[in-house]
């Protein structure tokens, strides 16, 4: 494809040897100009291109400094912050490997993967995280160096020598002999980022920095059509993800964008009209909550309000299929002022796309948004391959799809509907894992466990996940990403989950949406106490009207027959979830599968 709308600037950058290159190319382009924005003291402060540029050198120097050697793994714990960033790429500048680990993770989740890439090093951001990190270290036999960005509570007996960040950087300083970024080619080993572990254990996927910047090229010519220019970003998913690592970090430093680092997903809704992104990557997850929120509030508001804002929703709709009739045009026009306008408003008005991965997004709730004016790019991939191996395109899009391959991306529908990736941006491998490895990738293709098909336009639509196809005992294949994203859209159901496998017909977990519990509650002049409302037989039977309407969509197989509901949300504290919101199977089976499979035996 012809790089049409990408400046001979970043052309050259994204033909540079590595990630750290591109970096120090960008900043000396850029200089004193704004490049990192984080809130302190309830003020948005921003550092400069050349500053965070002086850092990552100073950090890259000091960590060679300290005797770790090229290929030495570093494991980085950190929530989303300028440090990060810096940190990232000094450790590539060093010519050394980036371990990301999610602040999530418990002390066993740390001694897991110390050991399993033999970590040299480590930097840690806060008191709470180094809480959970330093114990795993005072475990590990590879461990020399422990670099704190801010300072613990507790120093526990460690082995490894520990470092201030504000030192480390000084001492780099003291060592303007050594060279960065170290000599680096496409091929070398940028990171190893653990997979989110939906079905087990995580495994170490193994990234060069040519897999990365094949994706960011591939990026870059996808979004050129947006005009590409003094682009903003708000990171608020974990940077320890590929997904947020690649798009929401590597992709804007390529391009010479600003990056706003949110407070928190609690304080989301006002970081983005704080700093209103041009660009932003999300998780279908926000999709769905924020869909509920308006849908609620327009049900509260009522009246004129209501059907102004529903009329607004079909026309949209009626747009996006190319039905709209030419005498509805001056009304679609007025509504995108009254009320299209103030949706864009809440994204911080000047949001060109946010582009949606991490997890299949439901093709109804990216068609509201589509109908409010928000301009919803489905993408797809997974770490093995960078992680992006589609999307949509910004001049087409198609919502029930993942779009076409991004360019340098070559995608092959396998005989049995699995969807095979290759190109540079394939992973070398699981670290120290051959078996897996040889069973992911065979013959140079990525075999993703994903099922798929394209359409006519060459548009990737994914049917499936190929280890979670539920076969009933009728020897039927059942979805479970469809009955689910049914199930969720309804206002009464927050997550659900569903089970069926070598059984009759489908059972669910469901939690219920805890404002349409109160809502219930008051209605009925019932104290709110979650788990009471749950027991109470008529909200029951909310649940179940609601179930019904769903199921009046499926076909019979699809039916779900049978529910519980959970004793709490899945969330990633429980280890129900992924840090990208993913649902854990696996976990959520673990502990409901004795009751879920109970629903099977009291009908007998």
């Amino acid at each position: 494809m012809e790089q049409t709308g990408i400046t001979a600037e970043t052309r050259d950058v994204l033909a540079l040897a590595s990630l750290p290159h591109q970096l120090f190319a960008v900043a000396a382009r850029k200089g004193d100009a704004p490049f990192l924005w984080a809130k302190r003291g309830g003020t948005w402060t921003s550092r400069s291109w050349r500053a965070v540029a002086d850092d990552v050198a100073a950090l890259a120097r000091a960590l060679r400094a300290l005797g770790l050697e090229p290929g030495d793994r570093v494991v980085l714990v950190s929530e989303n912050r300028p440090e990060w960033l810096i940190a990232d790429y000094a450790i590539m500048a060093a010519g050394l490997v980036t371990v990301p680990a999610y602040v999530t993770n418990t002390v066993d989740d740390h001694k897991y993967i110390l050991s399993n890439v033999g970590a040299r090093a480590v930097i840690v951001s806060t008191a709470a995280l180094a809480r959970r990190v330093l114990p795993a270290v005072a475990t590990s036999g590879t461990v020399a160096h422990v670099i704190h960005i801010e300072p613990p509570e507790q120093m526990p007996t460690l082995a490894a020598d520990i470092h201030a960040w504000d030192s480390a950087l000084t001492l780099g300083r003291e060592h303007a002999e050594i060279a960065v970024p170290a000599p680096l080619t496409r091929r070398d080993r940028a990171c190893v980022i653990h997979t989110s572990g939906t079905g087990g254990a995580p495994k170490g996927v193994t990234l060069s920095h040519g897999a990365i910047m094949s994706n960011v090229k591939g990026a870059a010519i996808l979004l050129q059509s947006l005009g590409l220019g003094n682009e903003v970003f708000l990171s608020f998913l974990p940077l320890s993800h590929s997904y947020e690592h690649t798009a929401g970090q590597s992709f804007p430093v390529a391009i010479g964008a600003e990056i706003y680092y949110a407070e928190g997903v609690d304080s989301l809704a006002g970081n983005l009209v704080e700093a209103k992104p041009t660009i932003m990557t999300a998780v279908p997850r926000l999709y769905e909550t924020l869909q509920s929120r308006i849908s609620r509030q327009v049900e509260r508001d009522g009246g004129f309000k209501r059907t102004l804002f529903l009329t607004t929703l079909a026309l949209g709709k009626k747009r996006y299929r190319g039905t709209l009739a030419w005498y509805e045009y001056p009304l679609d026009w007025l509504l995108d002022i009254l009320v299209r306008a103030k949706v864009r408003a809440r994204f911080g008005g000047r949001l060109k796309a946010m582009v949606s991965g991490g997890a299949p997004l439901n093709p109804d709730v990216g068609l509201f948004f589509t109908a409010l004016g928000v301009r919803i790019l489905q993408g797809y991939g997974q770490t093995e391959s960078a992680p992006v191996v589609s999307c949509n395109l910004p001049t087409k899009v198609k919502i029930e799809t993942v779009g076409p391959p991004i360019d340098g991306c070559e995608v092959m529908i396998a005989n049995d509907g699995e969807i095979l990736v290759r190109g540079e941006l394939v992973m070398e491998g699981y670290w120290n894992d051959p078996t897996n490895t040889a069973i992911a990738i065979r013959d140079g293709w990525l075999h993703t466990g994903d099922i798929g098909e394209f359409d006519k336009d060459g548009f990737l639509r994914i049917t499936d996940r190929k280890k979670d196809i539920i076969v009933n005992s009728g020897g039927d294949n059942i979805s479970p990403a469809r009955v689910e994203g049914l199930l969720t859209l309804r206002p009464e159901i927050a997550q659900a989950m569903v089970i069926g496998d070598k059984h009759p017909y489908l059972v669910a977990v469901i939690v219920p949406d805890e404002a349409a519990m109160r809502d219930w509650a008051a209605a009925n002049g019932v104290a709110f106490d979650a788990a009471a409302v749950a027991a109470d037989p008529r909200f029951r039977d909310v649940i179940s009207r609601a179930i019904d309407a769903v199921n009046g969509e499926l076909s019979v197989i699809e039916r779900v027959r049978r529910f519980i509901f959970a004793d709490e949300p899945f969330a990633i504290a429980n280890g129900e979830m992924t840090p990208t919101l993913k649902v854990k199977r696996h976990a959520v089976k673990a502990r409901y599968g004795t009751r879920l499979e109970a629903l099977y035996k009291a009908e007998k």
